[in-house]
């Protein structure tokens, strides 16, 4: 059970096109978004749908994949583990991220 304690799988479309980073010895980051969707029904029996926006990063030859073949719309897969971070703005206020790093990608779709 040890390593399911930090796992997240989602599928979903991707919300832009990928921003893609070449650091110092050659390493690459791939920065994006995907969307997933919900749905559920209300109290009054009305359908409500509900779309989460989740940030994913990935690196190295999983972010060469991501450069090559994902685009703005295409359905993927991922699996990785939640991690949080911050930083501070160019004005000085503390800033949180929430992100799921990449380990395994699948491509879906068209």
């Amino acid at each position: 059970m040890n390593t399911l304690r930090n796992k997240v799988q989602l599928i979903g479309h991707v919300g832009n096109d990928p921003e893609i980073k070449n650091l110092e010895g050659g390493k690459k980051l791939a920065n994006l978004t995907i969307a997933t969707n919900d749905s559920y029904y209300n109290e009054k029996g009305d359908k409500v749908e509900q779309t989460e926006w989740h940030r994913i990063s990935a690196w190295g030859k999983t972010a060469e994949i991501i450069e090559k073949y994902v685009t703005k719309g295409k359905e993927i897969g991922i699996e990785g583990k939640l991690t949080h971070r911050s930083y501070d703005d160019k004005d000085g206020n503390k800033r949180y991220i929430t992100e799921v790093v990449v380990s395994e990608l699948l491509l879906l779709g068209k």
